[in-house]
């Protein structure tokens, strides 16, 4: 049949058939996976379930891969990849989900992952859906006064901000003594690849902006957030057996959804593909 890639929203998202990231790829179809990628920002590629060994070769498909701050997640006979559960628990007992929130994953470090990649391993029967908020889209409808605000502004980013409402499970101390104390990254960053400018925020990880006060820079924050995330600027992906889906966390905020049956197990697996210092 053939690889057939088809656009899900007008501005973001696209989704992939007939590609088989199970064995070895073609140059062709890697070139046209990863044109893909670059212009629609998610790729959902459907159909296969794959181990540990055969994600981390389909991955590399996109680039190399990423290390990971928190290893409590990673799989012990494959510690590149760390699991997505909704059965763990934060000490106090309650119940962690997750990808709760709006965020884009790991912009506390000093190079963030320039991709993430999820595959659907175990899947609630209904509700779970990750969201999608094109920030580039969302910089271009800013009005001009508020582009010139952020000209040239940076936000610090920490591994858990003072301010979110959304807490992190905690770092192990040999990730903690890896994992930088805290980094600055433009808030309107240009895009390595097509040269445009992104929003870049992330309400679990920014601290605060330098040089501007508390009471003005997260008024800020929640303004540039609530209007990112407006539906106009999103793709909602409903998730199928076997999903592999990629999207790029340098123009990207995402986040899951814990609307369904908690008896119920939702399990995925994870891995983050290198980026690069953002300008």
């Amino acid at each position: 049949m053939g690889v057939s890639i088809e656009n899900l929203t007008d501005h973001l998202g696209a989704e992939v058939r007939g590609a088989d990231l199970s064995a070895p790829v073609d140059a062709e179809t890697r070139a046209r996976l990863n044109r893909a990628f670059s212009e629609r920002g998610v790729l959902a590629i459907r159909g296969r379930k794959l181990a540990p060994a055969q994600m981390l070769d389909a991955v590399r498909v996109f680039g190399e891969v990423f290390v990971q701050h928190n290893t409590t997640f990673a799989l012990p006979e494959c510690p590149e990849i760390h699991y997505i559960s909704n059965q763990d628990k934060y000490p106090d007992g309650k119940r962690y989900i997750p990808g709760a929130g709006w965020h884009t994953d790991h912009s506390n470090d000093v190079r963030p992952p320039k991709a993430t990649v999820l595959h659907a391993v175990t899947l609630p029967s209904s509700g779970g859906d990750t969201q999608f908020a094109n920030m580039t889209a969302a910089y271009e409808a800013l009005p001009d006064a508020t582009k010139q605000r952020l000209e040239g502004r940076m936000a610090i980013h920490v591994y858990q901000n003072s301010h979110s409402t959304r807490k992190l499970m905690g770092l192990p101390d040999a990730a903690k003594e890896r994992v930088p104390n805290a980094v600055l990254h433009p808030i309107a960053r240009v895009h390595p690849e097509t040269g445009r400018r992104s929003i870049y925020v992330n309400p679990i990880r920014i601290e605060g902006i330098v040089g501007m006060d508390h009471k003005e820079a997260l008024p800020l924050l929640d303004e540039l957030l609530e209007h990112a995330t407006s539906e106009r600027f999103q793709y909602r992906h409903k998730w199928e057996p076997g999903d592999l889906v990629i999207w790029d966390n340098r123009r990207l905020l995402h986040k899951a959804n814990g609307d369904y049956d908690m008896n119920e197990m939702r399990y995925l697996y994870r891995v983050m593909l290198k980026g690069s210092v953002p300008a």
